[in-house]
C-alpha cells in the first residue's frame, strides 16, 4: 500500500458550519425586498391609472434593477461620457453592483440574492423530489443550450457597444418609451398575453425537469456574470491529498461541475454558493481560496459578508451621491401615462442601426440650423 493511499486513510471529519442557512436567509430577505418594491410600485402605478386621485405613493427607485437593458445602456453610456443618466440611475449602480459581486466573489449574485435564481432553486428542488434524482440533459443537449444564453447577450452587447454611438444612447435613453419602460414592463405582467403566458408556464414545467432551466440556458445576465465570475480571484479550490472520492461535493453541485475532478473549479456555471463545501465530510478537502490574499484560504462567512456588503457598499453610493431616484416629476409620469400605448423601442440589431442613423441623421440637421441661425 503506497504512502498517499495510507494518508488518506487519515480522515479528519469536517466540523465547520453549513453556510447553506444564512444563505437561505439572504435570499429570503432580498426576495422580501424585491416583493416590498412591487407593492409600492403598484400603489405608484395605481396613483397613475386614477389620473393622480388616489393618494401618491412615491415611485420606488428599486424598480430599476428590473430594467437590466436600460441598466446596461446607462453603464455605457457613463464609461463614454462620466455622466450618469437620469432617467433610471438606481439601475445603473445595481447593475455594477451586481458585476462587481461577480469580479470579486464569483457569480454570487444568482445564487445569494437574485428572486429567478431563488424561485428556480425552490421549483428545482421539488422536481428532485419529484422524479427522486436530478434529472441532467446529454452533453449533445446540455452545450447547445447553455449557448443560447451568450447568444442572447453578444446580441445585445454588439447592438449598445457596436452599433450604437454615444448619440443613439443617449437619444434612446431619453425617448419616452425609456422614460416609463418601468411601468410598461408592470403592465407586461398585470395584463400579460396569452402567448407570454404560455412561455412563462413552459419555462416554468422545464424547471422542474431540469434545475434551473431558465438560469442554464437562456439567462443574459447570467451569461454576461458568468464571464466575470472567471478573473475572480475568489475560487473554490479541492485539496487532492485530502479527498476521499466520495462524490459528495459533485452530487450537491446546482450547476452539475465535476468538482471532485477537478483541483480548481473554473466554470462559468459556478454560483459560489458552497452547496460543495458544505457536502465535503473531510476538513480542509474544499475551501475557497484566493489568489491576491497571503491566507489564501478564506472563510464561507467572509465571502458571505462581502457579498451582502458590496452590493449594500455600491447601492448606497447611488443614495448618497443622489443618483437613485430618477428626476421625472409626478405630473410628468401622469402626462405619459396617457400616450404610453403609442411609445416604441428599437426591435432586433437592425432597429438598433435606425436608431443610430436617425440619430446622427437629427445631429447634422441641427448643425445645418445652428450655422444658419
Amino acid at each position: 500500500m503506497s504512502l498517499k493511499m495510507k494518508e488518506k486513510k487519515k480522515i479528519i471529519r469536517n466540523n465547520e458550519k453549513p453556510i447553506q442557512r444564512l444563505r437561505f436567509t439572504v435570499q429570503i430577505l432580498f426576495a422580501a425586498l424585491c416583493i416590498w418594491i412591487g407593492v409600492e410600485f403598484y400603489l405608484f402605478v395605481r396613483y397613475l391609472e386614477t389620473g393622480g386621485t388616489v393618494f401618491y405613493f412615491n415611485r420606488p427607485p428599486g424598480v430599476d434593477g428590473f430594467l437590466p437593458i436600460s441598466s446596461l445602456m446607462s453603464f455605457y453610456y457613463f464609461i463614454s461620457t462620466g455622466v450618469i443618466h437620469s432617467a433610471h440611475p438606481a439601475g445603473m449602480f445595481i447593475f455594477l453592483a451586481i458585476v462587481l459581486m461577480s469580479l470579486v466573489v464569483g457569480k454570487s449574485f444568482c445564487s445569494w440574492m437574485c428572486p429567478i435564481g431563488f424561485l428556480s432553486e425552490l421549483v428545482g428542488d421539488f422536481g428532485e423530489k419529484l422524479f427522486k434524482r436530478k434529472i441532467i440533459l446529454p452533453k449533445f443537449l446540455d452545450y447547445p443550450l447553455r449557448s443560447l444564453k451568450y447568444l442572447l447577450l453578444g446580441f445585445f452587447l454588439y447592438s449598445i457597444f457596436y452599433i450604437m454611438t454615444t448619440a443613439a444612447i443617449k437619444a434612446f435613453l431619453d425617448s419616452p418609451y425609456n422614460l416609463v419602460a418601468d411601468v410598461k414592463m408592470y403592465y407586461f405582467f398585470a395584463d400579460i398575453s396569452q402567448l407570454s403566458l404560455i412561455v412563462i408556464s413552459v419555462l416554468f414545467l422545464l424547471s422542474i425537469v431540469v434545475r434551473n432551466f431558465w438560469c442554464r440556458y437562456l439567462c443574459p445576465y447570467g451569461a454576461l456574470l458568468g464571464i466575470a465570475s472567471l478573473i475572480s480571484p475568489v475560487k473554490i479550490k479541492r485539496n487532492t491529498a485530502s479527498c476521499i472520492d466520495c462524490n459528495l461535493c459533485a452530487k450537491a453541485c446546482p450547476s452539475n461541475i465535476k468538482v471532485d475532478k477537478v483541483k480548481t473549479v473554473l466554470s462559468d456555471e459556478c454560483t459560489s454558493c458552497l452547496n460543495c463545501i458544505d457536502a465535503c465530510p473531510v476538513s480542509d478537502t474544499l475551501h475557497l481560496h484566493t489568489f491576491i490574499s497571503k491566507k489564501k484560504k478564506i472563510s464561507k462567512k467572509t465571502a458571505a459578508i462581502a457579498i451582502v456588503l458590496i452590493f449594500m457598499a455600491v447601492t448606497g453610493v447611488g443614495m448618497l451621491t443622489g443618483n437613485w431616484q430618477n428626476n421625472l416629476t409626478k405630473e410628468e409620469y401622469l402626462l405619459h401615462y396617457n400616450y404610453m400605448g403609442s411609445y416604441g423601442h428599437p426591435t432586433g440589431a437592425e432597429g438598433f442601426r435606425k436608431l443610430n442613423e436617425q440619430t446622427m441623421k437629427d445631429e447634422k440637421d441641427h448643425k445645418i440650423n445652428s450655422n444658419k441661425n
